[in-house]
């Protein structure tokens, strides 16, 4: 199977119209992969807080219409990255978008934790809560978004669903590169699955990107990697058996323990029950 990465570059003096039309443009050039994955939020940029509000859109909005003719158009799977979506009720959500090769929307996946902790995204945006899978064939695809890469518990669930690789479109800063490095290898090791990581060029908000996306495999081998920041497309084979392969060599999920009691807290010395 051939992955492709576009770590596409936002710019907030281009028009997010103008964007749209550039990925759709990427993506059905890849005619000869078999699944391509865009960032995360790339049509506003994850740190544009304040534009949230404006460039939200509903499921079918154009990004969904722009997104499906250019996965038809090359015949592929395709992890659209994430759009704000703004909900039938007003509620926004950090959402992604997949497609099958015919163009159909194939899943829908709600970022379930919000970065930003007292702003931004994590109280401008609701949480999702559910863990979504992606029958690709011979290798099925758990869905996470960005700030989900570090809890290890939702790719956990992602594996006990099923998943072989993970999807993880991202807007990580410049600032904590290292981090994103090191975790998208500990969730391909810890699960024995394929991490695909996808972020963005450029800045958002004045936010500059850490870029550096890459494609790891089921051992914690970097497969492909991006030097940088600058607008590109990563590329690597994948094999699908690999995980399953490792999984029966190295059984390492099958050693883990489920449902342990919580520690003891022992009484402070000198004080009373």
């Amino acid at each position: 199977m051939r992955a492709s990465l576009i770590q596409i570059r936002v710019d907030d003096s281009e028009p997010v119209a103008e964007r749209r039309a550039r990925a759709a443009e990427l993506v059905a050039g890849q005619r000869d992969a078999d699944l391509v994955v865009l960032p995360e939020l790339w049509p506003v940029g994850a740190f544009a807080f304040d534009s949230f509000e404006s460039a939200a859109e509903p499921l079918d909005g154009p990004t969904h219409q722009a997104m499906a003719e250019a996965a038809a158009a090359a015949g592929v799977w395709l992890h659209a990255g994430s759009i704000v979506e703004r909900a039938p009720d007003g509620a926004l959500f950090n959402t992604s978008l997949v497609y099958a090769p015919s163009g159909e929307r194939a899943a829908v996946y709600r970022k379930i934790h919000r970065f930003g902790f007292d702003r931004g995204e994590a109280v401008l945006m609701s949480a999702g809560d559910e863990l979504v899978t992606v029958p690709v064939p011979d290798l099925p695809l758990g869905l996470a978004t960005c700030y989900d890469l570090r809890f290890p518990e939702l790719f956990r669930g992602l594996t006990d669903a099923g998943a072989l690789a993970f999807a993880v479109p991202a807007g990580w800063p410049e600032a904590r590169h290292e981090h994103w490095t090191v975790l998208a290898r500990a969730r391909a090791v810890e699960n024995q699955a394929y991490v695909l990581a996808c972020g963005t060029a450029g800045a958002h908000a004045d936010t500059p990107q850490a870029g550096r996306s890459l494609i790891v495999s089921p051992a914690g081998e970097v497969l492909a990697e991006a030097a940088g920041a600058d607008e590109l497309i990563l590329r690597a084979e994948l094999d699908p058996a690999a995980a399953t392969t490792l999984r029966d060599r190295f059984p390492a999920l099958k050693d883990r323990r489920l449902g342990l009691a919580a520690p003891k807290r022992e009484a402070a010395a000198g004080l009373a029950d």
